[in-house]
């Protein structure tokens, strides 16, 4: 975007966001202009907390649908408007409600840990939430034997190395951005860049999570990167991170996947949508109370577990 259009649209929005008390939230995996006119940007965890906190009237949410059901979740009094309507998550998309109820009906007395890339109507039929960041404590405080985890089988993976009391029974689910990344990409820039720390999310495939030195949520990614003594890091995750690392860390250098990992849906947002959403205050996220009740259990039973 040309530097003039930019600043035109950023200070539009900055005025409007005081005429309407809005609060701009941004999901890392957004673009880097996004990011510059948001007032937060974290991962899935951080904007559930900063929407939960934050004294605006309204959130204006730069993310996908199942974060901005989340902030609605939370603030029922809060008008929580999604940037785009068409930002989806795929991931979210493989687990339904009525197949989660059926699954439960043959696994009775068996906790339901539901990742928080889910959608409302799966949260209320979950005994407790989690993010990346929070996963293995949310697991090991459950009293279980044997823990039923939705949707991203990826993860359940990473948490089950952090519960081996348990046994985690998994879901078909998994975030495509980051399951399609091969092994063989990964031998690859270790091989090329064999000083660099390689740092990935575990919603990678857990053949890429074992070539990895960190394996964390987004913004502990972005922390160990930032605060790692090492000058060289191979990133395992969404290109998003990479706006925030390269501006903060202008000595380091990052190395990533030749194919890009892009969520196509985070990329959907743009400018133009934060500002019309400011201007129209739609589409507005509600969720129903009969799902968000319940919902909201699962949510806060995650928020009171502290993250890693």
């Amino acid at each position: 975007m040309p530097e003039q259009a930019f600043s035109e649209l950023s200070a539009a929005i900055a005025r409007l966001a005081v005429k309407r008390e809005a609060v701009i939230l941004s999901h890392y995996y957004c673009r880097p202009e996004i990011h510059e006119a948001a007032h937060f940007v974290g991962d899935s965890l951080g904007l559930s907390q900063e929407a939960a906190r934050n004294p605006a009237k309204v959130i204006i949410f730069c993310g996908v649908h199942f974060m901005a059901e989340t902030a609605s979740i939370l603030c029922p009094d809060k008008k929580v408007v999604l940037a785009n309507l068409d930002a989806g998550c795929p991931m979210a998309d493989m687990v339904a409600p009525e197949d989660l109820a059926a699954r439960k009906k043959e696994l009775p007395g068996v906790p339901v840990l539901t990742y928080v890339n889910s959608p409302a109507a799966v949260k209320a039929i979950s005994d407790v939430c989690c993010t990346s960041a929070n996963v293995a404590a949310v697991l090991k405080s459950l009293d279980a034997s044997q823990v039923l985890m939705t949707p991203d089988k990826n993860l359940a993976s990473y948490a089950q190395k952090f519960a081996l009391d348990k046994e985690v029974l998994t879901w078909p689910g998994f975030c495509p951005t980051h399951h399609r990344l091969s092994l063989d990409e990964v031998l690859r820039l270790k091989r090329e860049h064999p000083q660099a720390v390689v740092a990935a999310h575990p919603e990678c495939r857990p053949k890429v999570q074992a070539e990895a030195h960190v394996i964390s949520s987004t913004s502990g990614l972005i922390k160990r990167c930032s605060e790692g003594a090492e000058k060289e890091y191979v990133v395992l995750t969404e290109e998003g991170v990479l706006h925030p690392l390269r501006k903060n860390n202008p000595g380091k250098i990052f190395w990533t996947p030749k194919t890009p990992m892009i969520c196509p849906n985070m990329k959907k947002i743009s400018l133009t949508d934060v500002l019309t959403a400011l201007e129209t205050l739609e589409p507005e996220i509600k969720v129903p109370e009969e799902i968000r009740r319940p919902a909201l259990r699962a949510v806060e039973r995650m928020m009171a577990v502290p993250r890693d």
